[in-house]
């Protein structure tokens, strides 16, 4: 979940509205942050809010304990730290697509 985009009590109000009937099953995630991205993770108790809300309309909700971002080894994070060799964005420098 993206701090201020995505984990409002309003925009978890639209979702339980769009929900089809019968079971549904939701996984509030929060966000990997890394370096540059623009995005922040939505905070702890937010996160709690908007699954609360979703529980509470019959809407089962888990949510996944985050582990390893405080060293930058979440999921996706290692990622971002491989070196690139090869050259792709010198290669699509000035390309036009």
């Amino acid at each position: 979940m993206l701090n201020g985009v995505n984990d409002s009590e309003a925009q978890a109000r639209e979702l339980i509205e769009l929900r089809v009937r019968g079971p549904v099953q939701g996984q509030p995630d929060s966000l990997q942050s890394f370096p540059n991205s623009g995005f922040v993770r939505s905070p702890r108790r937010a996160i709690e809010r908007f699954s609360a809300l979703l529980n509470a309309a019959g809407i089962v909700t888990t949510t996944r304990k985050t582990r390893g971002d405080d060293i930058d080894a979440a999921c996706g994070q290692l990622a971002g730290q491989i070196k690139d060799r090869t050259r792709r964005a010198s290669r699509l420098e000035g390309s036009v697509l």
